[in-house]
């Protein structure tokens, strides 16, 4: 999420998580089985396969809920991106020691997604990514740049590797306006353990700051950009979600 929500409401964010609002629990346990999964049936076929796949946490946050299974993970290395810099040593705090080298890096994930892919020392090495994973921050990105960054991320992805995408999604044609009442009124009547000040801010970030995206829409361009698609897990109030995308 943006600068000015987390340096002025970590507080609420924290309780959003605790109090499982936006049903992080069930998500970071779909995640964490997609990404077994993808490392059981990995093909050791690169000198980077043997070394441990490298990945890349856009939007990383403090790393609250993924802390855990990243400490579990045979990852040959580890980098956090996030737009806000004070959340960084948060996130190396969170996590602690691991056997692989971790890299934190402040900055925008569509930056990092149009600015390349990583040079290469052979024309016939793969890129260097070969994880990559979101949550909870490309709906910050309105439609026009999601489909900037889902064409970069494709470029910067080994063949065989694996994007997680978790987010909030509105449904099939469903307007942007519409999703954002409907969460608003979910966080008005549901999310009892905020206080009042606390729901306002929050309402306030999702009608300036948010663009969920159209499920079928996004899942369309997502496939014109050179990625499969498959949805692995959606929440009880047609929202959140996580989608495996891989390289056509």
């Amino acid at each position: 999420m943006p600068i000015a929500f987390f340096e002025r409401s970590w507080d609420t964010y924290h309780t959003i998580v605790a109090h499982d609002l936006m049903e992080h629990r069930a998500l970071t346990s779909a995640c964490a089985r997609a990404l077994r999964q993808w490392l059981r049936d990995r093909p050791l076929t690169s000198p980077s396969s043997f070394a441990g796949p490298a990945m890349v946490d856009l939007g990383c946050g403090d790393l609250t809920s993924l802390a855990p299974l990243l400490r579990e993970l045979p990852l040959g290395s580890y980098t956090g991106l996030d737009l806000t810099a004070s959340v960084l040593p948060r996130a190396s705090a969170t996590l602690g020691p691991v056997p692989y080298p971790t890299h934190w890096q402040q900055g925008d994930l569509l930056s990092w997604a149009t600015d390349g892919p990583p040079q290469r020392e052979t024309p016939h090495q793969e890129a260097a990514i070969d994880v990559l994973h979101s949550a909870f921050a490309i709906h910050h990105l309105n439609d026009d740049d999601k489909e900037v960054f889902l064409r970069g991320a494709r470029q910067r992805i080994a063949r065989n590797g694996l994007f997680l995408w978790a987010d909030v999604f509105r449904r099939p044609g469903e307007a942007e306006a519409e999703a954002k009442r409907r969460y608003g009124d979910r966080v008005l009547s549901g999310w009892s353990p905020l206080s009042a000040e606390q729901k306002r801010q929050t309402i306030d970030h999702i009608q300036a700051l948010d663009h969920p995206a159209d499920r079928a829409a996004i899942q369309a361009v997502a496939e014109a950009s050179g990625w499969h698609w498959q949805w692995l897990w959606q929440g009880h109030h047609d929202s959140e979600a996580l989608a495996r995308l891989t390289p056509a």
